[in-house]
């Protein structure tokens, strides 16, 4: 990816979800280079989310639908950070010190602010703004993936369902999931909204009532192409299923 903050494939798609992988790339671009880090550790989950990208762009192409991602590390700018949240640019991430964002200046956080965070809301808004016109009502599905241990404690976690304010998909999802998979699937776990970590559902969906989802995966399960091919397999009919169900109950409401 290049040093535009976003990249946007499929848009002539005409699917009923948009996809949206805010840590989709480790990419350190010029002016902000390494931060100070290293290879290891810019390879690291604290860098990107691994596997996430793979499985968002699989689950776009077989659901029809446009994907969003981001084109930088979210040591940069975590786009699912508004600009006040210390994660957005955070200083130490996990166990890690993270040396280029040491004392940043007002200045320096408006300048990230300007170049990452806005112009790729912009385009996602963009982009849910010309669906709504056509007369489509999109359905807003963040991809993320997760560490298996986290500060020394072990997740048996593997998929986690979460939600902003309105839980009816999310719950589809769970529901179907633990119909159709075996993965172990839990709803709000290993993060919830409480966490902070459904910002771009509360910008982009929650204002417009868009029905949303959040999946997040652990990482060991999608550590390569052929495992992140399987995943988006396995969760492609969950997510079509979910969908249907909710359309289904709208109808019935109506």
């Amino acid at each position: 990816m290049g040093q535009t903050p976003i990249q946007i494939e499929g848009d002539e798609r005409g699917g009923a979800c948009v996809f949206v992988c805010e840590h989709a790339s480790n990419a350190m671009p010029a002016p902000w280079g390494d931060l100070g880090l290293d290879s290891a550790q810019r390879a690291a989950h604290i860098a990107w989310d691994p596997g996430a990208l793979g499985v968002a762009r699989a689950l776009a192409a077989q659901l029809d639908a446009p994907l969003a991602a981001a084109c930088q590390s979210r040591l940069i700018y975590d786009l699912n950070r508004p600009p006040h949240h210390a994660g957005a640019m955070p200083a130490r991430s996990e166990t890690f010190d993270i040396p280029g964002n040491q004392d940043l200046s007002a200045q320096d956080r408006l300048a990230r602010t300007d170049a990452i965070y806005l112009p790729f809301h912009a385009e996602l808004r963009a982009l849910i703004a010309r669906r709504l016109a056509r007369g489509t009502v999109p359905v807003l599905v963040t991809v993320h993936s997760f560490t298996p241990v986290y500060f020394g404690q072990s997740r048996t976690v593997e998929l986690g369902v979460i939600h902003d304010a309105d839980p009816a998909l999310a719950c589809a999802v769970l529901e179907e999931a633990l119909e159709q998979t075996g993965l172990d699937t839990r709803l709000n776990e290993p993060y919830s909204a409480a966490d902070g970590v459904t910002h771009t559902l509360a910008l982009q969906a929650t204002p417009m009532g868009l029905p949303h989802v959040m999946l997040e995966l652990r990482n060991d399960l999608i550590a390569d192409e052929a495992s992140q091919s399987a995943m988006a397999a396995t969760l492609a009919p969950v997510l079509r299923a979910a969908i249907a169900r909710l359309s289904h109950q709208a109808g019935e409401a109506a």
